[in-house]
């Protein structure tokens, strides 16, 4: 068992800098005083917001996703912008993707979803009082909103059929929340 796991930065530097993420190549002292390396991906981070209405569908976004080479069932998501509050960013992906509003934002907390390599944290949302509009995509972002009903998204997740990590994550904590307070 080790007392400290903390490992020691010794050099940093930046071998990357990209429209999305920075990549950077740092040496590290490790606990037992040897020298390692670790490749860090530098990512400002981004919102997830899975909206439900008064019937328990949420509205999701199917999207071409090119490292996978498929079109991925997610929930709304999107990056922020430096320095951009959380709240702020929820509301307008939300409303950007999907043209919702909502009366209620919940906030669950961040989430790291790959912090072997990269410095992403996500922040989840669950909107409720959900007011329709008129979407409006980012001009190189082509999605298209599927309504599906909550129990129906955690069957898909448990058979295998969505595989996108922040909405399983998003799915199952806005289920509890939902089973917890029920008005």
């Amino acid at each position: 068992m080790y007392e400290n796991l903390f490992e020691k930065t010794l050099t940093s530097e930046q071998v990357y800098e990209g429209k999305i993420v920075n990549i950077r190549m740092d040496s590290v002292e490790l606990v037992n005083g040897k020298t390692s390396f670790r490749e860090v991906v530098e990512h400002a981070g981004g919102v997830v917001i899975l909206a439900v209405d008064d019937n328990n569908r949420a509205y999701m976004v199917r999207q071409f996703r090119y490292p996978i080479g498929r079109a991925m069932l997610e929930v709304p998501a999107g990056k922020l912008e430096k320095g951009e509050d959380p709240l702020e960013g929820a509301i307008r992906e939300l409303r950007e993707e999907t043209g919702l509003t909502a009366e209620k934002l919940i906030y669950f907390g961040g989430t790291y979803p790959s912090p072997g390599f990269c410095d992403e944290q996500l922040h989840i949302y669950l909107a409720l009082g959900l007011t329709h509009g008129e979407a409006c995509p980012d001009e190189d972002e082509f999605l298209n909103l599927e309504v599906v009903d909550l129990d129906e998204l955690v069957q898909m997740v448990m058979s295998g059929k969505l595989l996108d990590g922040k909405s399983i994550n998003a799915i199952f904590m806005a289920r509890e929340y939902l089973r917890n307070h029920q008005d």
